[in-house]
């Protein structure tokens, strides 16, 4: 009983998950047609944010690789609870490492902005 209950209730909850963000989006909509503003002008989304997460992406699966080629060359004679925790600490430390060069880049971009702004002004 309890092996078909998991996969139905798991289903159930991932329908009302959507059906619920489906439901609220409509209602946020409907209330900016209410107030007069046009619904189809949405945020400007930052092209650092996909930098971000590309590059957390990237530090974790190179987190994972490292944490397999440790365990399995490496640390060869270690148990599987050590192992568990190279594997958690790759991923945090690569991923860490992305999210520094995530900032770094998007710094870098504000400061070459700012310059060319001052730049700009001066002409």
């Amino acid at each position: 009983m309890e092996g078909i209950l998991v996969p139905i209730l798991i289903s159930l909850g991932a329908f009302l998950m959507v059906f619920g963000l489906r439901y609220l989006e409509n209602k946020e909509r409907m209330a900016m047609i209410e107030r007069g503003i046009d619904p189809g002008i949405r945020k400007k989304t930052s092209p650092s944010g996909a930098l971000k997460w590309g590059l957390l992406f990237i530090g974790v699966g190179t987190g994972l690789i490292l944490a397999l080629i440790f365990t399995e060359y490496i640390f060869v004679g270690m148990d599987e609870d050590n192992q568990v925790a190279v594997y958690f600490g790759m991923i945090f430390i690569c991923g860490g490492l992305g999210l520094m060069a995530s900032h770094n880049r998007t710094k870098k971009e504000i400061e070459e902005e700012k310059k060319y702004e001052h730049q700009s002004i001066n002409l």
